[in-house]
């Protein structure tokens, strides 16, 4: 059952304006009362601009795609696709809301969401963001730091893109850890679509979606930055994995030291051009982070983790071992610098694959996370 009040936040979820500080901001000026927000005339607005200290201005045509909106039409709507569909919400009022993304400018009134708040502590929430095309060598330490985190209640928050993003719910899913995925679209649309199976894995008991766009919004190329303010809003901390200097993840770290919490990176080979972000952040006071008490000695935090086992290798599989430790290598190489024959080194590898020690991807063996 809606709360009357709920039609006004569903109404101004709909209110297509680009710029999201101004509904905080106009939601703060009417003293967080969100049917005098939604229904503000132009005399109430005067006072608007003085009380923002000249921050932010009217959009030109407010009132005029404010008046456009029925909010008795749009609670209806949204009825119908949410009983379909299985999308729920929340406000800026219902106390499942993270307290920290009350704490940015421009936090969201509303979100939407699929999945459970079971098991999701908002009081231990990392962003793990970078590049969509991250190096393999990025993705498998990215694995590292995230199963280092194992038995914990530590929630991943990312951005559900390609690369990074997608590692970081997938490591966490496959570690036992709840992660939170926050879109830039409305749920009609699962982008990419080559994360369909992870956006069913999330919603099925892996934790939870965030969207702040109603469910037929478009994916649209300005609405992934506002996107990461939620993303980076809701985490105490943020884990920067590869990124260029112009980069959405570049974004993620600004926004990170604007809101005042821990920003992090991981360092990667200088060689990669989405390295480059990564160094101009630590040469300006990140943290380095190479495994999951880096990333908990940075944030003041303890968690209870799973220790791993002593490894007892001797032989061909330790040489293997202490090579691929290093850096990834390709089967090529390995031969070339153990100096065996091929049929011996896959057998090696294969036996090291089935023990859970390495595992291979894009042609590379890496050591397993």
């Amino acid at each position: 059952m809606l709360d009357f009040s709920d039609k006004y936040y569903l109404a101004m979820s709909n209110l297509c304006i680009s710029n999201p500080l101004f509904k905080a901001k106009l939601f703060e000026y009417f003293n967080f009362d969100i049917e005098k927000t939604f229904n503000a005339g132009k005399e109430d607005l005067k006072g608007l601009s003085e009380f923002c200290d000249g921050e932010i201005t009217i959009p030109r045509d407010f009132l005029k795609k404010r008046d456009e909106i029925d909010p008795d039409k749009v609670c209806e709507d949204f009825l119908s696709t949410a009983e379909k569909y299985n999308i729920k919400y929340i406000t800026y009022e219902d106390e499942k809301y993270p307290e920290m993304l009350k704490n940015i400018p421009d936090f969201p009134l509303m979100l939407y969401y699929k999945g459970s708040f079971d098991g999701i502590n908002f009081n231990k929430t990392i962003a793990f963001v970078g590049s969509r095309k991250a190096s393999i060598n990025a993705k498998e330490a990215l694995h590292g730091i995230i199963s280092g985190l194992k038995g914990s209640d530590i929630v991943v928050v990312s951005g559900l893109a390609e690369g990074i993003d997608a590692r970081s719910h997938k490591s966490a899913l496959e570690n036992g850890l709840k992660t939170i995925g926050v879109i830039g679209s409305g749920f009609e649309f699962t982008y990419p679509s080559s994360n369909k199976k992870l956006y069913f894995e999330i919603e099925n008991g892996g934790g939870l979606i965030f969207s702040e766009y109603p469910y037929k919004t478009p994916p649209m190329a300005y609405q992934f930055p506002l996107r990461n303010r939620i993303v980076v809003g809701m985490s105490y901390g943020t884990v920067v994995a590869e990124a260029r200097m112009k980069s959405g993840a570049m974004i993620s770290a600004k926004l990170t030291l604007d809101f005042n919490r821990e920003l992090m990176c991981m360092p990667g080979l200088i060689s990669n051009p989405n390295t480059e972000g990564i160094y101009y952040l630590l040469k300006n006071g990140a943290s380095m982070v190479t495994n999951s008490d880096d990333v908990l000695e940075a944030l003041g935090w303890e968690a209870e983790t799973i220790e791993r086992e002593e490894l007892c290798l001797d032989g061909i599989e330790k040489e293997i071992y202490e090579i691929i430790a290093t850096e990834a290598q390709n089967m090529e190489t390995l031969g070339q610098k153990l100096n065996i024959k091929t049929g011996d080194l896959m057998a090696n590898l294969t036996s090291m694959e089935l023990k859970g020690l390495i595992k291979q991807a894009g042609g590379n063996y890496f050591i397993s996370g």
